[in-house]
């Protein structure tokens, strides 16, 4: 054993003595190799804690989901700031040696990762505050539009959203934080859906309403209370105008396939009691005129089948 141990001494002193003065100090292949291997052993200590830490918080049952993801979070921040600190105090580097560099590299730091500290700032205070958790449904802007998903993660850097149709966005915390967000489920997750339909002028309204709450019974996510109902919008130029109003709890499900189903139930029923859906038409008027009575006179003459041919020359 002891001649292993002097073995390792003789190899560490000879990777010690390639290297070269830089001052007061001697930079050689063993204190490089020291230094990696004093990284890898921080890196890797610091993820076996972080994942065991975060695993125990999601054993704590008596916390619900935002407060457990805030805990990782706090959690992860301080086992990295311990095992870099033990690294530092390994390799024995003095924090008052570092005092030299520290406001040019401070500066450096600052400017560099002031995007990336603001993004982690936010991310904890959103899951302080509760305003936007995972399972939330929210308004995204996908460049077309507003569209809406769910949010599945809230990261160190952003919140990951997926829509219905399985797009994923990261959107930075920090945006978050300083611009409108429309969050459909944060003090509840009843939401409305409109429906516009539109019935033909001389249809019996009392009848076409209770077919459109027929309808809207007939399909399994909607809500008997608050219960549906159906509004009188306007008087439209085809059409009476009807807007049928419908409550969900499961936004994250989508309310695109809600409309589809009442829709298609309110076809059938119309269709079954002779309730007209129209669509757009116009009423042309022509004013009498002496060019208006040539027209029309032309135009029988070239429609009669017994007209005389035209006399040659």
């Amino acid at each position: 054993m002891n001649s292993f141990r002097q073995q390792v001494a003789d190899v560490i002193g000879v990777l010690n003595e390639i290297g070269f003065d830089l001052g007061t100090y001697h930079i050689s292949v063993w204190g490089a190799l020291r230094i990696v291997i004093v990284m890898l052993l921080v890196i890797v200590a610091a993820q076996l804690i972080g994942k065991l830490a975060r695993r125990t918080f999601r054993r704590l049952t008596s916390l619900d989901r935002t407060q457990q993801l805030l805990g990782e979070k706090i959690a992860t921040i301080v086992v990295w700031g311990i095992s870099i600190l033990v690294g530092i105090d390994v390799l024995g580097i003095s924090l008052t040696a570092l005092t030299v560099f520290s406001g040019a590299f401070g500066l450096a730091i600052g400017f560099g990762l002031q995007k990336t500290f603001g993004n982690l700032i936010a991310g904890i205070i959103l899951l302080m505050d509760r305003s936007i958790k995972p399972g939330d449904v929210i308004a995204v802007n996908d460049g077309k539009g507003n569209s809406f998903g769910e949010v599945k993660k809230i990261g160190i850097r952003a919140v990951s959203v997926t829509t219905r149709d399985n797009r994923e966005y990261l959107i930075p915390n920090e945006n978050l934080m300083t611009s409108q967000v429309e969050n459909w489920s944060y003090s509840s997750r009843e939401v409305a859906i409109n429906i516009p339909v539109g019935v033909a002028y001389g249809s019996d309204l009392e009848q076409v309403e209770k077919l459109m709450l027929d309808a809207v019974a007939g399909v399994p996510r909607v809500l008997s209370f608050p219960s549906p109902g159906v509004l009188l919008s306007a008087f439209g130029p085809s059409s009476i105008d009807m807007t049928i109003v419908v409550w969900i709890d499961d936004p994250e499900g989508g309310v695109g396939n809600v409309r589809s189903d009442i829709l298609k139930a309110v076809w059938r029923l119309f269709r079954d009691h002779g309730v007209q859906i129209p669509f757009p038409q116009q009423d042309l008027n022509l004013k009498d005129s002496e060019g208006l009575r040539m027209l029309v006179e032309a135009l029988r003459g070239e429609g009669s089948p017994h007209s005389p041919p035209s006399p040659r020359t």
